[in-house]
Protein backbone atom coordinates (compact mmCIF):
# COMPACT_ATOMS: atom_id res chain seq x y z
CA UNK A 1 0.00 0.00 0.00
CA UNK A 2 1.37 3.41 -0.93
CA UNK A 3 2.21 5.61 2.11
CA UNK A 4 -0.43 8.22 2.84
CA UNK A 5 0.78 11.82 2.97
CA UNK A 6 -0.58 13.81 5.89
CA UNK A 7 -0.49 17.56 5.34
CA UNK A 8 0.03 19.53 8.54
CA UNK A 9 0.82 23.27 8.77
CA UNK A 10 4.53 23.53 9.51
CA UNK A 11 5.36 19.88 8.78
CA UNK A 12 4.53 17.20 6.26
CA UNK A 13 4.62 13.80 7.92
CA UNK A 14 4.76 10.50 6.05
CA UNK A 15 3.68 7.42 7.92
CA UNK A 16 6.83 5.64 6.71
CA UNK A 17 9.02 8.38 8.28
CA UNK A 18 10.64 9.32 4.96
CA UNK A 19 12.71 12.55 5.04
CA UNK A 20 10.87 15.67 3.96
CA UNK A 21 11.01 19.43 4.03
CA UNK A 22 9.40 21.57 6.68
CA UNK A 23 7.19 24.43 5.53
CA UNK A 24 6.57 27.49 7.72
CA UNK A 25 3.23 27.79 9.42
CA UNK A 26 0.97 30.59 10.50
CA UNK A 27 0.23 28.68 13.68
CA UNK A 28 3.45 29.14 15.57
CA UNK A 29 5.61 32.15 14.87
CA UNK A 30 6.76 34.21 17.84
CA UNK A 31 5.87 32.93 21.28
CA UNK A 32 4.41 35.06 24.05
CA UNK A 33 6.95 35.97 26.75
CA UNK A 34 4.36 34.87 29.28
CA UNK A 35 4.47 31.26 28.11
CA UNK A 36 5.28 28.78 30.92
CA UNK A 37 8.89 27.76 31.18
CA UNK A 38 10.43 24.41 32.12
CA UNK A 39 11.37 24.14 35.81
CA UNK A 40 14.77 25.55 36.61
CA UNK A 41 17.52 23.24 37.75
CA UNK A 42 19.37 23.71 41.01
CA UNK A 43 21.89 26.56 40.62
CA UNK A 44 25.59 25.86 40.46
CA UNK A 45 27.93 28.68 41.42
CA UNK A 46 31.12 28.75 39.42
CA UNK A 47 34.39 29.55 41.20
CA UNK A 48 35.03 33.24 41.65
CA UNK A 49 37.59 34.86 39.45
CA UNK A 50 40.74 36.31 40.96
CA UNK A 51 40.87 40.02 41.67
CA UNK A 52 42.02 42.24 38.86
CA UNK A 53 45.41 43.87 39.06
CA UNK A 54 45.89 47.54 38.27
CA UNK A 55 46.69 46.96 34.59
CA UNK A 56 43.63 44.74 34.13
CA UNK A 57 41.41 47.33 35.81
CA UNK A 58 42.79 50.04 33.54
CA UNK A 59 42.19 47.93 30.43
CA UNK A 60 38.63 47.16 31.53
CA UNK A 61 37.91 50.83 32.29
CA UNK A 62 39.21 51.81 28.85
CA UNK A 63 37.08 49.14 27.15
CA UNK A 64 33.96 50.27 29.03
CA UNK A 65 34.62 53.88 28.06
CA UNK A 66 35.01 52.88 24.41
CA UNK A 67 31.76 50.90 24.55
CA UNK A 68 29.94 53.87 26.08
CA UNK A 69 31.30 56.12 23.34
CA UNK A 70 30.15 53.62 20.72
CA UNK A 71 26.67 53.65 22.25
CA UNK A 72 26.57 57.44 22.11
CA UNK A 73 27.60 57.45 18.46
CA UNK A 74 24.93 54.86 17.65
CA UNK A 75 22.25 56.93 19.33
CA UNK A 76 23.26 60.01 17.35
CA UNK A 77 23.98 58.49 13.95
CA UNK A 78 21.37 55.76 13.55
CA UNK A 79 17.62 55.65 14.00
CA UNK A 80 15.88 52.50 12.74
CA UNK A 81 12.78 52.99 10.61
CA UNK A 82 9.71 51.36 12.20
CA UNK A 83 8.51 48.41 10.14
CA UNK A 84 5.23 46.59 10.71
CA UNK A 85 5.27 42.81 10.38
CA UNK A 86 2.63 41.26 8.15
CA UNK A 87 0.65 38.13 8.74
CA UNK A 88 0.22 35.10 6.55
CA UNK A 89 2.11 31.97 5.54
CA UNK A 90 5.60 32.21 4.09
CA UNK A 91 7.13 29.24 2.29
CA UNK A 92 10.91 29.04 2.45
CA UNK A 93 10.86 26.81 -0.62
CA UNK A 94 11.20 30.14 -2.45
CA UNK A 95 14.92 30.08 -1.57
CA UNK A 96 17.02 29.37 -4.67
CA UNK A 97 19.42 26.94 -3.03
CA UNK A 98 21.08 26.03 -6.31
CA UNK A 99 22.74 29.42 -6.30
CA UNK A 100 24.87 30.25 -3.27
CA UNK A 101 24.61 33.93 -4.19
CA UNK A 102 20.81 33.89 -4.62
CA UNK A 103 19.31 37.32 -5.17
CA UNK A 104 16.91 37.68 -2.26
CA UNK A 105 15.45 40.83 -3.75
CA UNK A 106 13.50 38.51 -6.05
CA UNK A 107 11.94 36.68 -3.11
CA UNK A 108 8.43 37.49 -1.86
CA UNK A 109 8.23 40.06 0.96
CA UNK A 110 8.01 39.22 4.63
CA UNK A 111 4.49 37.86 4.82
CA UNK A 112 4.67 34.85 7.13
CA UNK A 113 3.00 34.97 10.52
CA UNK A 114 5.10 37.39 12.49
CA UNK A 115 4.09 39.59 15.38
CA UNK A 116 7.18 41.79 15.03
CA UNK A 117 5.75 45.27 14.97
CA UNK A 118 8.90 47.28 15.51
CA UNK A 119 8.58 50.57 17.30
CA UNK A 120 11.21 52.91 18.64
CA UNK A 121 11.80 52.13 22.31
CA UNK A 122 14.75 51.98 24.71
CA UNK A 123 16.78 48.77 24.97
CA UNK A 124 15.44 46.22 27.47
CA UNK A 125 16.46 46.63 31.08
CA UNK A 126 18.43 43.93 32.84
CA UNK A 127 21.97 42.75 33.53
CA UNK A 128 24.59 43.63 30.97
CA UNK A 129 26.23 40.24 31.45
CA UNK A 130 24.67 36.80 31.99
CA UNK A 131 24.62 35.49 35.59
CA UNK A 132 27.33 33.12 36.70
CA UNK A 133 25.11 30.75 38.70
CA UNK A 134 23.50 28.90 35.79
CA UNK A 135 22.92 25.14 36.11
CA UNK A 136 26.04 23.20 35.20
CA UNK A 137 25.08 19.59 36.02
CA UNK A 138 28.19 19.02 38.14
CA UNK A 139 30.64 20.45 35.62
CA UNK A 140 33.61 22.46 36.81
CA UNK A 141 35.01 25.65 35.36
CA UNK A 142 37.74 25.33 32.73
CA UNK A 143 41.26 26.17 33.79
CA UNK A 144 43.14 29.29 32.74
CA UNK A 145 45.08 27.14 30.30
CA UNK A 146 41.76 26.45 28.53
CA UNK A 147 40.74 30.09 28.45
CA UNK A 148 38.80 30.21 31.71
CA UNK A 149 35.25 31.60 31.84
CA UNK A 150 34.56 34.08 29.00
CA UNK A 151 32.51 37.26 29.18
CA UNK A 152 31.04 39.20 26.27
CA UNK A 153 33.20 42.08 25.12
CA UNK A 154 32.01 45.66 25.63
CA UNK A 155 31.85 46.08 21.85
CA UNK A 156 29.58 43.03 21.57
CA UNK A 157 27.27 44.40 24.28
CA UNK A 158 27.20 47.81 22.60
CA UNK A 159 26.15 46.33 19.26
CA UNK A 160 23.47 44.15 20.88
CA UNK A 161 21.90 47.28 22.40
CA UNK A 162 20.89 48.69 19.02
CA UNK A 163 17.15 48.74 18.38
CA UNK A 164 15.83 45.77 16.36
CA UNK A 165 14.90 46.49 12.77
CA UNK A 166 13.50 44.36 9.99
CA UNK A 167 14.54 43.53 6.44
CA UNK A 168 11.91 43.46 3.72
CA UNK A 169 13.31 40.25 2.24
CA UNK A 170 14.95 37.27 3.99
CA UNK A 171 18.60 36.36 3.93
CA UNK A 172 20.39 33.10 4.61
CA UNK A 173 21.82 33.19 8.10
CA UNK A 174 24.50 31.08 9.81
CA UNK A 175 22.96 28.46 12.14
CA UNK A 176 25.35 26.69 14.55
CA UNK A 177 23.68 23.48 15.71
CA UNK A 178 24.29 21.53 18.90
CA UNK A 179 23.60 17.77 19.05
CA UNK A 180 23.14 16.12 22.47
CA UNK A 181 20.30 17.70 24.46
CA UNK A 182 19.21 19.69 21.41
CA UNK A 183 18.49 17.21 18.63
CA UNK A 184 19.00 13.93 20.48
CA UNK A 185 19.61 12.25 23.83
CA UNK A 186 22.35 9.70 24.48
CA UNK A 187 21.46 7.41 27.43
CA UNK A 188 25.00 6.02 27.34
CA UNK A 189 27.67 8.56 26.43
CA UNK A 190 30.07 5.73 25.52
CA UNK A 191 27.74 4.41 22.82
CA UNK A 192 27.19 7.18 20.22
CA UNK A 193 25.13 4.85 18.02
CA UNK A 194 22.48 4.47 20.71
CA UNK A 195 20.50 7.69 20.95
CA UNK A 196 16.91 8.90 20.98
CA UNK A 197 15.99 11.56 18.44
CA UNK A 198 13.94 14.54 19.52
CA UNK A 199 10.53 14.60 17.79
CA UNK A 200 10.90 16.02 14.23
CA UNK A 201 14.73 16.11 14.60
CA UNK A 202 15.60 14.58 11.24
CA UNK A 203 13.04 16.64 9.31
CA UNK A 204 14.11 19.81 11.12
CA UNK A 205 17.79 19.20 10.35
CA UNK A 206 16.95 18.42 6.71
CA UNK A 207 15.22 21.78 6.47
CA UNK A 208 18.07 23.70 8.12
CA UNK A 209 20.74 22.17 5.87
CA UNK A 210 18.70 23.00 2.76
CA UNK A 211 17.77 26.53 3.86
CA UNK A 212 20.56 28.04 5.97
CA UNK A 213 24.35 27.96 6.23
CA UNK A 214 24.80 25.25 8.88
CA UNK A 215 27.70 24.41 11.19
CA UNK A 216 27.54 21.59 13.75
CA UNK A 217 29.42 22.01 17.03
CA UNK A 218 29.20 19.53 19.90
CA UNK A 219 31.22 19.11 23.09
CA UNK A 220 31.35 15.35 22.46
CA UNK A 221 34.58 13.78 21.26
CA UNK A 222 35.08 14.13 17.50
CA UNK A 223 34.82 10.38 16.83
CA UNK A 224 31.43 10.32 18.59
CA UNK A 225 30.26 13.43 16.76
CA UNK A 226 31.16 11.76 13.48
CA UNK A 227 29.04 8.70 14.34
CA UNK A 228 26.03 10.74 15.49
CA UNK A 229 26.09 12.98 12.42
CA UNK A 230 26.45 9.90 10.23
CA UNK A 231 23.06 8.68 11.46
CA UNK A 232 21.33 12.06 11.20
CA UNK A 233 22.62 13.26 7.82
CA UNK A 234 23.32 11.71 4.44
CA UNK A 235 26.81 12.12 2.90
CA UNK A 236 25.38 14.79 0.59
CA UNK A 237 23.93 16.72 3.53
CA UNK A 238 27.19 16.44 5.48
CA UNK A 239 29.00 17.97 2.53
CA UNK A 240 26.71 21.02 2.79
CA UNK A 241 27.72 21.72 6.41
CA UNK A 242 30.39 24.40 6.68
CA UNK A 243 32.15 22.64 9.57
CA UNK A 244 31.40 19.69 11.86
CA UNK A 245 33.25 20.26 15.12
CA UNK A 246 33.69 18.27 18.32
CA UNK A 247 35.45 18.62 21.65
CA UNK A 248 38.81 19.22 20.02
CA UNK A 249 37.65 22.68 18.88
CA UNK A 250 37.15 24.23 22.34
CA UNK A 251 40.79 25.04 23.00
CA UNK A 252 40.89 22.78 26.07
CA UNK A 253 44.18 21.80 27.66
CA UNK A 254 44.84 18.01 27.86
CA UNK A 255 43.68 17.77 31.47
CA UNK A 256 40.41 19.62 30.79
CA UNK A 257 39.79 17.70 27.58
CA UNK A 258 39.46 14.46 29.55
CA UNK A 259 37.63 16.01 32.54
CA UNK A 260 34.00 17.02 33.05
CA UNK A 261 34.50 20.73 32.48
CA UNK A 262 32.08 23.35 31.23
CA UNK A 263 32.71 24.02 27.54
CA UNK A 264 32.18 27.47 26.04
CA UNK A 265 31.31 27.98 22.39
CA UNK A 266 33.16 31.17 21.55
CA UNK A 267 31.53 32.07 18.24
CA UNK A 268 34.64 33.97 17.16
CA UNK A 269 36.28 30.56 16.67
CA UNK A 270 33.64 29.70 14.07
CA UNK A 271 33.66 33.17 12.50
CA UNK A 272 37.46 33.06 12.02
CA UNK A 273 37.57 29.58 10.47
CA UNK A 274 38.75 29.93 6.82
CA UNK A 275 35.98 27.68 5.44
CA UNK A 276 33.33 29.65 7.31
CA UNK A 277 34.81 33.01 6.29
CA UNK A 278 34.76 31.98 2.63
CA UNK A 279 31.14 30.78 2.86
CA UNK A 280 29.68 34.26 3.38
CA UNK A 281 27.74 35.23 0.23
CA UNK A 282 29.55 38.59 0.14
CA UNK A 283 32.97 37.39 1.29
CA UNK A 284 34.56 38.85 -1.85
CA UNK A 285 33.34 42.27 -0.72
CA UNK A 286 34.84 41.82 2.72
CA UNK A 287 31.65 40.92 4.59
CA UNK A 288 31.82 38.32 7.37
CA UNK A 289 29.69 36.27 9.69
CA UNK A 290 29.21 38.02 13.03
CA UNK A 291 26.67 38.70 15.75
CA UNK A 292 24.26 40.32 13.29
CA UNK A 293 23.75 37.21 11.15
CA UNK A 294 24.53 34.16 13.34
CA UNK A 295 22.49 32.09 15.79
CA UNK A 296 23.62 29.25 18.07
CA UNK A 297 20.91 26.61 18.68
CA UNK A 298 21.74 24.94 22.00
CA UNK A 299 20.07 23.73 25.19
CA UNK A 300 22.74 25.36 27.40
CA UNK A 301 22.78 29.14 27.77
CA UNK A 302 26.12 28.90 29.59
CA UNK A 303 27.83 27.47 26.51
CA UNK A 304 26.95 30.67 24.66
CA UNK A 305 28.19 32.91 27.45
CA UNK A 306 30.64 34.88 25.30
CA UNK A 307 27.82 35.89 22.89
CA UNK A 308 24.74 35.65 25.14
CA UNK A 309 22.33 37.27 22.69
CA UNK A 310 23.15 34.98 19.77
CA UNK A 311 21.86 31.82 21.41
CA UNK A 312 18.48 30.29 20.75
CA UNK A 313 18.13 28.27 23.93
CA UNK A 314 15.61 25.45 23.85
CA UNK A 315 14.72 23.04 26.68
CA UNK A 316 17.17 20.19 27.17
CA UNK A 317 15.91 16.96 25.59
CA UNK A 318 16.23 13.98 27.92
CA UNK A 319 14.33 11.35 25.95
CA UNK A 320 11.31 11.33 28.27
CA UNK A 321 7.81 10.53 27.07
CA UNK A 322 6.26 13.58 28.75
CA UNK A 323 8.51 16.19 27.10
CA UNK A 324 6.89 18.74 24.75
CA UNK A 325 6.70 17.10 21.28
CA UNK A 326 6.66 20.26 19.17
CA UNK A 327 9.77 22.13 20.28
CA UNK A 328 11.63 21.95 16.96
CA UNK A 329 8.70 23.23 14.85
CA UNK A 330 8.71 26.33 17.08
CA UNK A 331 12.48 26.66 16.66
CA UNK A 332 11.88 26.38 12.91
CA UNK A 333 9.46 29.33 13.00
CA UNK A 334 11.83 31.44 15.10
CA UNK A 335 14.75 30.77 12.73
CA UNK A 336 12.58 31.92 9.84
CA UNK A 337 11.89 35.12 11.76
CA UNK A 338 15.63 35.70 12.33
CA UNK A 339 16.16 35.68 8.55
CA UNK A 340 14.41 39.05 8.47
CA UNK A 341 16.47 40.77 11.18
CA UNK A 342 19.24 43.25 10.46
CA UNK A 343 20.91 42.40 13.79
CA UNK A 344 20.17 38.98 15.26
CA UNK A 345 21.81 39.80 18.62
CA UNK A 346 19.63 42.87 19.21
CA UNK A 347 16.51 40.93 18.21
CA UNK A 348 17.24 37.97 20.52
CA UNK A 349 18.09 40.35 23.35
CA UNK A 350 14.72 42.05 22.89
CA UNK A 351 12.60 38.98 21.99
CA UNK A 352 14.31 35.77 23.17
CA UNK A 353 12.93 32.41 22.10
CA UNK A 354 10.19 31.07 24.34
CA UNK A 355 8.37 27.74 24.23
CA UNK A 356 4.59 27.82 23.94
CA UNK A 357 3.33 24.73 25.79
CA UNK A 358 -0.04 25.02 24.02
CA UNK A 359 1.53 24.98 20.55
CA UNK A 360 0.12 22.28 18.28
CA UNK A 361 0.23 21.24 14.65
CA UNK A 362 -3.44 20.98 13.69
CA UNK A 363 -4.46 19.34 10.39
CA UNK A 364 -5.84 21.57 7.63
CA UNK A 365 -9.62 21.91 7.29
CA UNK A 366 -9.74 19.42 4.39
CA UNK A 367 -7.66 16.81 6.24
CA UNK A 368 -8.83 13.23 5.88
CA UNK A 369 -7.35 9.74 5.64
CA UNK A 370 -8.70 7.65 2.78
Amino acid sequence: MKPQSIQIPGLTLLNNLAPHAIAPTSEGSLISPAAPQPPAKAPYVLPRKQKENKKAKARRALAEAQAQAALSRMAQDSAPVPVSGQHGAYNFNYFDLSNANANFMNLPPNNFHNSNNFIARPPPAGPRFPPKNLPQDGRVAPSKASGGIPDPTPLYIAQSLSLPSSLRNPRRILVIMDLNGTLLYRPNKRNPFNFIQRPHAREFLDYCVDTFHVAIWSSARPENVDKMVGQLLSPQQRAKCLVIWGRDKFGLCPADYSARVQCYKRLSSIWNDPNVVASHPAAAQGQRWDQTNTVLVDDSAEKGRSEPYNILQLPEFEGLANEPPNVLPQVHDYLNTLCYQTNISSYIRDRPFRIDSSYSLPPPPDFHIA
